[in-house]
């Protein structure tokens, strides 16, 4: 296996659909938001430069411009950037690629990926630190992935470019730079499929994106005080794993999910409420949710710091189901 870093693998899958498809376009030619991750894109500027187009800087337009384009059969992948700047497209994407295929019987479809960075990314404040998954679960039609891994990212995205399905493919700024095991050539992982990233007999974490990293982080410090942690890895919202997580549940007995958006109707609650519906007998105690807090995004770093999930916040919830 090659060890690439969490944009290199992203950047490699879309290369390698590229390739493989004459009909697979870039609309923007910028990917993974700033942070000094785009010269992995340089690559694909050169080899496929007649496929990346470059409209004026309009979130709505590009948005409709990609929509537009694949309700006419281009595979289109629209890099927004920061997942805040989704809001000016929400007609868009909700209302136009979401709602094809269903309006037009079926006759349309809108095989479209918009690419976003959510979350706390490090003094980014109000206007640039939205996690909307929550609000995009709301949304009939739209496929949602969030990956936590390089290996993950690029099967994840060639499957997303793949679909006849508009996807909004969740990413996150801090793991641009992470680096991890790829298998080599190439390979698809299907949504709707999680991962168990940590084997655990006492207590489930469920959780998505830079969320699996502080879960993780968190399962090694439970370990060393005697309780052991599953990690489930939701890698897509829609569609869901329901059973990946039941079965967790069934196993251990206690859930904690933990989830970057504020806690009001969010991936934690959706996620919870699953299990109480179709599970409830499976749980020894209330299940818990760790939540970004529900108040406005500081600019100051150490306050981002404190309203955000994290490992101490992981750590503190398992322990207290377990005791």
């Amino acid at each position: 296996m090659a060890v690439m870093t969490h944009a290199e693998a992203l950047v490699e899958a879309i290369r390698e659909c590229m390739d493989e498809d004459p009909n697979v376009a870039l609309v923007w030619g910028s990917l993974m938001g700033v942070g000094g991750n785009n010269e992995h894109v340089e690559h694909i500027k050169e080899d496929f430069a007649d496929r990346i187009f470059h409209p004026p800087i309009s979130e709505a337009a590009i948005a409709a411009i990609a929509t537009g384009a694949a309700m006419d059969g281009v595979r289109t992948i629209f890099p927004m950037g920061t997942a805040s700047f989704m809001f000016r497209a929400w007609d868009q994407i909700i209302h136009e690629a979401g709602e094809a295929h269903y309006m037009s019987n079926g006759a349309v479809s809108v095989p479209a990926v918009f690419h976003v960075v959510h979350g706390l990314r490090g003094g980014g404040s109000v206007q640039h630190s939205q996690s909307p998954q929550s609000m995009l679960w709301n949304a009939p039609g739209i496929e949602i992935a969030m990956p936590s891994c390089p290996a993950d990212a690029k099967g994840l995205m060639r499957t997303a470019i793949k679909s006849n399905n508009p996807t909004v493919f969740i990413d996150y700024q801090k793991l641009n730079k992470r680096s991890g095991e790829v298998p080599d050539g190439t390979y698809d992982i299907p949504f709707g499929v999680a991962d168990i990233k940590r084997q655990g007999a006492d207590i489930t974490i469920v959780a998505a994106s830079l969320q699996v990293v502080h879960s993780l982080e968190a399962a090694e410090v439970l370990s060393g005080e005697g309780i052991e942690a599953e990690i489930v890895d939701l890698r897509s919202l829609v569609p869901l794993d329901e059973e990946a997580i039941l079965s967790s549940v069934g196993k251990t007995g206690r859930l904690v999910v933990v989830d970057e958006a504020p806690p009001r109707c969010s991936v934690a609650s959706e996620v919870i409420a699953t299990v109480a519906e179709k599970g409830m007998d499976l749980l020894k105690v209330p299940p818990v949710r760790v939540n970004r807090l529900p108040v406005h995004v500081p600019a100051n770093v150490a306050l981002e710091d404190f309203i955000g999930p994290n490992t101490d916040r992981i750590v503190e919830a398992a322990k207290q189901l377990c005791s």
